[in-house]
């Protein structure tokens, strides 16, 4: 690991202008990804603006119905606050299924949505990688890419997939995100916060040279909604996606009125599936709706050698879980 000089903040304006002392400056929260990265020498600050004494560690329901989540708050603390538990369910599910206990208790929610990804040639330094050294290339397209590695939202320069379950489950609820930065504050909607690769590998969210998330904001539940979370992976402790669904449907009878879809582990982004969804709405709930929408889902699918096993697994985790949501 490199030296770097520490910043402690105690409140966001200090936070983003201590930051803005450096062009390779970082935030830090729970430290799950940066400290990791940074001692594999894959991220070099020379500058750490810890900002755990910010005030940011607050869950509260808006009036509007909305829930407004501290940038600070845990994985842990996410996942079983009783709003969450009962009116977000896929999101508390999702958060669940990721990492293990120690890992979700200092994870924070921001930092779960600025994870880096877990694709090894990002990670070990010297093999070609577009994210990491922009016009290298990318070892992962004709190299091994049968588990972390998309088929959804690709381009010739990048395929390594998202890693977050959060995030699977915050896209299909609706969420903004709210930034601090140089210029003040703004929202950004959650489907556009996360970018895909195309020909900028490297830039991986819409976050402004030295902005700083401070909170997520969740859309209000939808009325009379049940939601889940479904992850496939090689085995159920401790494991990334291969492919996973946050589903949210309103029935009338047996009938779909609303439908949310999201897919994680087959995209470099969390992944809305909207067309899948307008398929979906006022047919009856079963397994010619839910094949219609799998199928629909997985259209664009790009895979690459060893991975085209996740075109026909990103369909079963759909039609899984909405046949399980709607038993």
């Amino acid at each position: 690991m490199r030296t770097f000089a520490y910043s402690p903040a105690g409140t966001s304006g200090d936070a983003v202008a201590s930051h803005s002392r450096s062009v390779a400056a970082s935030y830090l929260a729970g430290g799950t990804s940066l400290l990791d990265l940074a001692k594999i020498d894959v991220m070099r600050p020379d500058l750490v603006v810890d900002i755990n004494r910010l005030p940011l560690k607050k869950i509260e329901k808006l009036s509007d119905g909305r829930l407004k989540i501290g940038a600070l708050v845990t994985n842990t603390d996410l996942a079983q606050h009783p709003v969450v538990k009962s009116d977000y369910t896929s999101l508390s599910q999702a958060i669940l299924s990721g990492a293990s206990t120690q890992l979700r208790n200092k994870a924070t929610t921001a930092g779960n949505i600025m994870q880096r990804v877990r694709c090894s040639y990002f990670r070990d330094g010297v093999s070609p990688c577009n994210k990491r050294e922009p016009g290298s290339g990318c070892a992962a397209i004709g190299g091994l890419n049968r588990s972390v590695h998309a088929v959804l939202g690709v381009s010739d320069n990048c395929i390594a997939t998202h890693p977050s379950d959060m995030c699977v489950a915050m896209a299909a609820i609706g969420a903004r995100i709210l930034v601090e930065g140089p210029e003040g504050q703004r929202e950004i909607d959650f489907l556009d916060f996360h970018l895909l690769p195309g020909d900028t590998p490297d830039r991986e969210h819409a976050l402004k040279p030295d902005e700083l998330i401070t909170h997520v904001i969740l859309d209000a539940p939808i009325g009379g909604s049940r939601s889940s979370y479904l992850k496939l992976r090689d085995r159920t402790s401790y494991q990334f996606s291969l492919a996973s669904s946050a589903a949210i449907v309103v029935l009338d009878g047996n009938i779909i009125t609303n439908a949310r879809l999201a897919l994680g582990g087959v995209s470099t982004k969390p992944w809305r599936a909207k067309e899948a969804e307008m398929v979906l709405v006022g047919q009856a709930a079963g397994p010619s709706a839910f094949a219609q929408a799998a199928d629909i889902a997985m259209r664009d699918a790009k895979p690459q050698a060893h991975n085209a096993y996740k075109v026909p697994l990103g369909k079963q985790a759909i039609i899984r879980n909405l046949r399980n949501l709607t038993a």
